[in-house]
């Protein structure tokens, strides 16, 4: 008796089937991945996509982050020197000013707080990777000149008041810059005006009444400089604790998405075992239609 030609189709599209759905299976148990591409699961793909954007958008912060964090941290060593420096000239001034000094002493805190006006100038004109720390957007100038054709002498700012800011994934938006104007003030006032003043004082002898108001005036902008330190500081500790939040997010959206698109691989196994002893099956029973199909066809 001969086969069913129809059922031997059938049969043939069944062991196909079953090929096919071990192969898909054991491609499945050897990845460990359930989603591999969107027709295996488009709402788990399309999760599973969307969770890769968020991962990616908080491994870009914390490089940039990490990078900020570190001009921050320059900027503050910068200006932790800065307070010392103006700190020194105060002492200096009030030294200065106390009247027990004679024209050679006063010669030298007059050089001295020179001395003090060029580091501070230097500390003003800090860069870091080859970008200045206090000239706004104008990274590549070096915000800070110095005029000694005047008296008193002054110190130009030549950079912008533009505030550079960092956004965290979460749309937070923290100051990462200090324009040099907000901290150490413009030519004629702040920081370079109080010490070319002072410097000027001790230079021309003026009366202590002048020295004491331009010594004021140098406190003033120590707290200037300090107040605006604060804020750096700030950012920082933000720049940092975001920073560590991204990662801490990072991490369990890693996991969350291996959870949605992983396989079960003792549920993928068992599923396998079983369809590859089908598949055995359905060739043995293909094969004996084969030889009953041949036999009949002898006699």
């Amino acid at each position: 008796m001969r086969a069913d030609p129809n059922y031997i189709s059938s049969l043939a599209l069944s062991i196909d089937h079953s090929s096919s759905t071990a192969a898909a299976l054991t491609t499945e148990l050897s990845s460990g991945l359930r989603v591999s591409s969107l027709q295996d699961d488009p709402v788990a793909a399309a999760q599973s996509s969307l969770i890769g954007s968020a991962i990616a958008k908080d491994d870009t912060y914390v490089q940039t982050a990490s990078s900020d964090a570190s001009m921050l941290q320059v900027t503050d060593s910068t200006l932790g020197e800065v307070v010392t420096q103006l700190t020194s000239a105060l002492s200096l001034a009030v030294q200065g000013n106390d009247g027990t000094l004679n024209a050679s002493n006063l010669t030298t805190i007059e050089q001295q707080l020179s001395g003090i006006r060029d580091q501070v100038l230097s500390l003003a004109n800090t860069s870091y990777l080859g970008s200045s720390l206090f000239a706004g957007s104008h990274g590549s100038v070096k915000p800070f000149v110095l005029d000694t054709s005047t008296t008193p002498a002054t110190v130009n700012y030549v950079g912008d008041t533009n505030v550079q800011y960092l956004e965290t994934p979460s749309g937070q938006k923290i100051q990462v810059n200090l324009p040099g104007s907000s901290v150490f003030g413009t030519s004629t006032s702040g920081v370079f005006g109080a010490l070319n003043q002072l410097i000027a004082d001790f230079s021309s002898g003026a009366s202590s009444t002048t020295i004491t108001t331009d010594t004021s005036s140098l406190k003033t902008a120590l707290g200037q400089v300090s107040q605006q330190r604060s804020i750096l500081d700030s950012s920082l500790s933000r720049v940092q604790s975001t920073s560590t939040y991204a990662q801490t997010d990072a991490s369990q959206l890693t996991v969350q998405q291996s959870t949605l698109v992983a396989a079960d691989t003792a549920s993928v196994a068992t599923q396998l075992s079983s369809q590859e002893t089908q598949y055995q099956a359905l060739l043995s029973v293909m094969t004996g239609l084969e030889k009953t199909d041949l036999f009949d066809y002898l006699k």
